[in-house]
């Protein structure tokens, strides 16, 4: 999807000369004439990034960055100005401007321009998830939930979140049951006091007691010192216990007492600690069916499962997956320092449709990998291989020496009359004349000029696209219109 840029300029011509440029480069364009227009686009919503105009009528460049920041504090904006100077410069940035350039600018400047101001707002995005994260404040409207599975666990989240009701948080592997348990913290008013999560299925045997309710020095070998344990870490806030149907049946026990009583026996202590914790668990099992077979308790249960919420799989929330994909994207790119903009159409009809048994952590990796491995400016079919079968093309950073290439076959482009006998050793031709001696239109060439270029290098769309000049998203969209088969010209092997 490409990006929306505003540019707020009181100069219609300035503005038709920056839409000629946005939209060459992919970008959707929007106008405005002033910066009451320029914030009311703002306010409406659905803008990447902003152009603004130093000097206007009515606000100027400087009240209008303030007014737009006062609303959308993350969204970047970029100054113009027909008048340089290092006072300007500085204004403009003190007001939070992410960059600034001299009017008229070249293509390549506004380019590289847009793209730091979109690697900005990746950052930023990703500070703000990472403070929120820490601060106990990532809560259901930091959650992409715009499926309506998903709305309807938001909504439970909320009502349990009023109340210290015991929360069982259920659904398959990766699909998201720490965050729903982070923000119903967040919701309550536990929000900001300790939030401590335990994968019962991580701690050893011999180390859950410990873990959990805490030893003193001494107690048995190894105990150096003495240890709190999460249930006290926790006290005050809200303790996560992740994959409870891993716990030992002899734990069962003391952590049914630990709910029951409001207090923990520490390993080697003479006497129970008091502790005020709200219990959220979590489980991939079915928790019915491991007391019915005697693997988990019953009274455990019926204590936990006060108040069920079952977080759906990914493929009962397809809705999601394009907004999933364009937040792992931004997150990826401010940790490995790239700036992939968006994925294309095909791409995420590609994600939609795929089955992601490992749910919303299997997505997430594969993002992951593909912004890693990307070189273009939008993620492809070619970077998912293990989902679209076709294999990426990279260039070795220090390719070695090889002999000389055969050459390759050279398109013939055809001014005699084409009703002569073409050459037999000839597998494609690309004329410009028809039968009757007559130009062939600039589609029909393009076309055979396309297929001609993919079987001269075996199907290796990279290749194709930086050979004729072209974005791969382009070249796909053009193989796609034309009905061109690739896999008919890829090397076998």
């Amino acid at each position: 999807m490409a990006k929306t840029v505003l540019v707020v300029d009181d100069d219609p011509t300035q503005r038709r000369l920056m839409q000629a440029v946005l939209e060459k480069q992919g970008h959707v364009f929007q106008g405005a004439h002033d910066g009451d227009s320029g914030l009311a686009a703002v306010k409406r919503g659905g803008i990447d990034v902003v152009m603004l105009d130093m000097i206007m009528p009515g606000m100027d460049g400087v009240e209008t960055l303030e007014a737009i920041k006062a609303r959308e504090p993350d969204l970047p904006v970029i100054m113009l100005t027909a008048q340089g100077g290092i006072e300007t410069v500085v204004k403009a940035m003190r007001a939070g401007a992410v960059d600034f350039f001299v009017k008229p600018a070249s293509p390549e400047r506004i380019a590289v321009s847009l793209r730091n101001a979109l690697k900005v707002r990746d950052l930023s995005g990703e500070v703000a998830r990472l403070t929120k994260t820490r601060s106990g404040q990532l809560g259901f409207a930091d959650m992409i939930a715009g499926a309506p599975a998903m709305r309807q666990v938001v909504r439970l989240g909320e009502r349990a979140a009023k109340s210290n009701i015991p929360i069982l948080v259920t659904g398959e592997s990766g699909v998201g049951k720490e965050l729903v348990a982070r923000s119903i913290a967040a919701a309550s008013d536990r929000a900001g006091r300790p939030f401590v999560a335990v994968n019962c299925g991580a701690i050893p045997e011999n180390l859950v007691e410990s873990t959990l309710f805490g030893h003193e020095k001494g107690s048995f070998t190894g105990a150096v010192s003495k240890h709190l344990g999460k249930f006290q870490e926790a006290d005050g806030g809200t303790l996560f216990l992740d994959e409870i149907g891993e716990l030992p049946l002899d734990m069962q026990v003391k952590l049914l007492r630990a709910l029951q009583e409001g207090e923990v026996d520490p390993v080697g202590s003479r006497r129970p600690v008091k502790v005020d914790v709200r219990i959220v668990s979590a489980t991939n099992r079915d928790l019915a069916e491991q007391v019915k077979t005697g693997a988990f308790r019953e009274d455990l249960f019926y204590r936990l499962n006060v108040f069920p919420i079952e977080v759906p799989s990914l493929a009962r929330r397809r809705e999601d997956i394009p907004a999933l994909v364009r937040h792992f994207i931004a997150r990826f790119n401010a940790q490995e320092g790239k700036c992939v903009l968006d994925a294309t159409g095909d791409t995420m009809d590609l994600l939609a449709r795929h089955e992601w048994r490992g749910n919303v952590r299997q997505l997430e990796n594969a993002v992951f990998r593909a912004v890693v491995l990307s070189d273009g400016d939008y993620l492809t079919p070619e970077d998912f291989p293990q989902i679209s079968g076709l294999t990426p093309t990279l260039r070795d950073a220090e390719p070695a020496p090889a002999a000389p290439p055969a050459p390759a076959p050279q398109a013939r482009v055809e001014t005699l009359d084409a009703a002569s006998p073409p050459a037999e050793d000839d597998a494609l031709r690309v004329d410009i004349l028809d039968a009757g001696g007559h130009l062939r239109s600039l589609e029909a060439i393009e076309r055979d000029l396309i297929a001609f270029a993919i079987e001269t290098y075996s199907g290796r769309m990279a290749e194709v696209a930086r050979r004729l000049g072209v974005g791969r998203s382009t070249l796909y969209r053009k193989v796609r219109e034309y009905d061109l088969a690739v896999d008919d010209f890829r090397e076998a092997g």
